[in-house]
């Protein structure tokens, strides 16, 4: 999506008699599938079974003009089918095939079925989610390892092609894509010998100073002042500070300090704060439901939540895509669009007749 956000024409390919899960996921009242809606603007569909002899003969013509496969079978899955990048490179020097994988193209677990939580698992990343393994309940290796890194890389090839003119193959692992997310606890680790303690390190919990508390009526704060100077500011907002000369800089204070906060907290309400969470140096912040993150006036003012209204499902939000370019702007062409949307256009382009369309549609190939 990220790609048709920047410009690219993208076209989904999903099976003809199995759609996207994302399509059928979470329907609204009137059918809208907000999933699929939330995840697929600025791209075409077309439907093509992969496993037919004359798919081969399509797909093949979509490549012609085609600088970027992705794709998120197993690491053989296509290879299985004739289609894999060993049987692409050669007719088209210049594609760039990228394949997202749980585990990556080589190693052990290659072929292994995963989910989010295995990647996470496998990496570590759920030691340190809590002081017993939590699922962080958001698509952590999926989206942060999987997605962002991919685009990383397909834009790399991308510039990298224009320098060499040769594509390229790029084998994402979402396992190996979530180590960075560890980069805190593997310091912890080299500098002391000693795993980390989850839920009880520098930014999971230990600090008084950086950590969440409640609020009298149950709602939930963040505050993030890890550094002394954010710290004063917000004792002295919060009239706190009465404490400012006996800052938690050792760890014999912490449950002191913690206490001092809980109690503060547990007597405000979220509206007694809202002058602290407009104080740009106290780096408190409330923590926000999903309902008030899509009513937000500076997202919004920022183009991160969008309002849009789809031809057949009527009114639907979507976040916007985080990449705020100066020259050429972020742009939402297409609305996220139906199975096969797509067919009888893009197969006319490539040369089909309406005959023919109509053949390959009772032969089951699109």
């Amino acid at each position: 999506m990220y790609l048709g956000d920047m410009g690219a024409d993208v076209i989904k390919v999903e099976n003809p008699r199995a759609m996207d899960a994302t399509r059928v996921m979470f329907k609204k009242a009137n059918g809208a599938p907000s999933l699929f809606l939330m995840l697929n603007r600025n791209k075409k569909a077309i439907t093509l079974n992969l496993k037919k002899e004359k798919s081969k003969e399509i797909f093949f013509k979509l490549l012609e003009d085609a600088d970027i496969l992705l794709e998120g079978f197993r690491p053989d899955g296509l290879a299985k089918m004739g289609i894999g990048y060993e049987d692409l490179k050669e007719r088209f020097p210049r594609l760039i095939y990228c394949g997202i994988y749980g585990y990556g193209a080589e190693g052990k677990y290659r072929d292994f079925a995963g989910h989010d939580v295995n990647y996470l698992s496998l990496s570590g990343v759920l030691s340190q989610t809590g002081k017993t393994p939590q699922i962080p309940g958001y698509q952590l290796a999926d989206i942060g390892g999987g997605t962002m890194t991919a685009l990383a890389s397909i834009l790399a090839a991308l510039y990298a092609r224009e320098k060499t003119g040769k594509g390229q193959k790029i084998a994402i692992s979402m396992m190996d894509s979530s180590l960075p997310f560890l980069s805190l606890y593997a310091g912890i680790f080299a500098a002391t010998g000693k795993n980390p303690e989850g839920g009880n390190e520098l930014l999971s919990g230990k600090l008084p100073n950086y950590n969440i508390y409640q609020t009298k009526e149950g709602r939930w704060v963040a505050l993030g002042a890890l550094e002394d100077m954010f710290f004063k500011t917000f004792l002295r907002q919060s009239g706190l500070d009465g404490h400012l000369g006996e800052l938690p800089t050792e760890e014999k204070n912490f449950s002191k300090w913690k206490e001092i906060l809980t109690a503060y907290f547990a007597s405000k309400t979220f509206e007694d704060l809202n002058f602290l969470f407009e104080n740009e140096d106290s780096c408190l912040t409330p923590v926000k439901t999903m309902e008030e993150v899509s009513k937000d006036p500076v997202l919004r003012e920022r183009g991160m939540i969008l309002d849009k209204k789809h031809p057949e499902y009527g009114d639907y939000f979507q976040f916007g895509a985080p990449f705020p370019f100066s020259a050429t702007p972020i742009t939402y062409r297409l609305d996220p669009p139906n199975h096969g949307e797509h067919n009888t256009s893009i197969y006319r382009s490539l040369g089909y007749t309406l005959e023919e369309i109509e053949t390959m549609k009772k032969e089951k190939v699109i």
